[in-house]
């Protein structure tokens, strides 16, 4: 009776433990990323913590918006690169949407966020699961911070005359990005499928995938 109740209880141990968080709790104080290295484990490998210095835990340059832009939706996303944040289950972008722009529904399938506006304000907020779908939104300006629940569907909209940028922080080294739009229709799923989906017949799919395809 012992030994079972032992092996339950250890089972929930293990189990609370690996709900608890997606990335793996560090073992030491840090463990500063090698780039340079050709070994691939869950993180990047470790600098030699004799050769750590300040630099690796720095980032210049999150006062300028970034060069990764979507033509399509009318944002740009920078990664701020801090190597000291290997395997410290966080990491960082700027985000800057042009007035009219969308960064559009998505979800980050491993991190919760936490986004501050730097300039400018837009329309920011979440959608709960299935099948309370309730909206959580605001309109943020300057100063303001908006969480948003891990993997929940969330969306950012410039709907003024101003850019807007905002500093996002997000629970776990590679949180994943997932846009819904591009998901579904960028994916080569069958026109039937998101017809039925939608509700909506399969030339109305066939004419909205056209564009993700273009």
């Amino acid at each position: 009776m012992a030994s079972a109740l032992l092996l339950v209880v250890t089972a929930v141990a293990l189990g609370a433990g690996n709900g608890a968080a997606f990335d793996p709790n560090p073992l030491q104080d840090f463990c500063v990323a090698d780039t340079t290295s050709k070994v691939r484990v869950n993180g990047l490998p470790c600098k030699d913590p004799a050769t750590v210095v300040p630099d690796d835990f720095f980032f210049a340059g999150v006062d300028k918006p970034g060069r990764t832009e979507s033509r399509r939706y009318g944002f740009s996303a920078l990664s701020v690169q801090i190597p000291g944040l290997n395997t410290l289950g966080a990491s960082h972008a700027r985000v800057d949407v042009a007035p009219g722009g969308v960064f559009p529904p998505h979800y980050h399938p491993r991190a919760s966020e936490t986004a501050v506006v730097l300039e400018g304000a837009v329309y920011f907020g979440f959608v709960t699961s299935y099948p309370e779908n309730k909206l959580f939104a605001k309109v943020l300006h300057k100063g303001d911070v908006f969480a948003v629940p891990q993997g929940l569907v969330h969306f950012l909209y410039n709907n003024g005359t101003a850019p807007a940028a905002l500093y996002a922080t997000l629970s776990s080294q590679n949180p994943g990005l997932v846009l819904l739009g591009d998901t579904l229709f960028g994916s080569g799923l069958a026109d039937d499928l998101l017809a039925k989906t939608f509700l909506t017949d399969r030339e109305t799919v066939h004419k909205i995938g056209a564009k993700f395809r273009s």
